[in-house]
């Protein structure tokens, strides 16, 4: 039996058209969009957009200085179970900030960082204290979940937001056990 190349190779890629085509359709209109209409959607969020890769949803979202960052990535993960599945979810979080804010958080980032280093979460809460103490007219609000640390710092119209990864404890191995 003689094999046509012409045929084979046209059906070939028609099938590879249609399988990758097909993929491209799915994760556009059932992952993507239904996860940009959920984010939209919720209080405090004035854009939305999804993209996803194989192992991570990441939503793009742009809040308003009043929106509870903490709140919205529960929402998300919660409204959007079906479409994220087993993947990791990201929001990349777009506010308008001012300078004033960018130094107040570069001057806490020290006491931040130590207290996500060591796990002791409450050192956050005391560092933003310490910072609307020390710059006046800025306040900031802090969240945690099981997933990330949640920091909203507001000065008047402006807004800073601000995800932090939590890394969960890890169990060592003892070498004489």
């Amino acid at each position: 039996m003689k094999i046509k190349m012409m045929p084979l190779t046209l059906t070939a890629a028609v099938s590879a058209a249609i399988l990758f085509g097909g993929w491209t359709a799915y994760r556009h209109y059932a992952v993507e969009q239904p996860l940009d209409r959920v984010a939209a959607s919720l209080p405090g969020v004035q854009s939305a957009s999804a993209s996803m890769t194989s192992g991570e949803v990441v939503v793009d979202v742009k809040l308003k200085p009043d929106a509870d960052l903490a709140d919205v990535y529960r929402r998300v993960k919660l409204e959007g179970a079906d479409q994220i599945g087993g993947r990791k979810l990201t929001l990349n979080v777009e506010s308008d900030t001012s300078s004033k804010l960018e130094k107040a958080w570069n001057d806490s980032l020290f006491d931040v960082a130590e207290a996500m280093e060591t796990h002791r979460y409450s050192g956050i809460r005391t560092a933003m204290d310490k910072l609307s103490r020390h710059y006046p007219g800025v306040t900031a609000a802090t969240g945690m979940d099981d997933d990330n640390v949640y920091i909203r710092l507001t000065d008047g119209k402006s807004a800073k937001f601000i995800v932090l990864p939590r890394q969960p404890a890890t169990l060592g191995v003892w070498q004489n056990a």
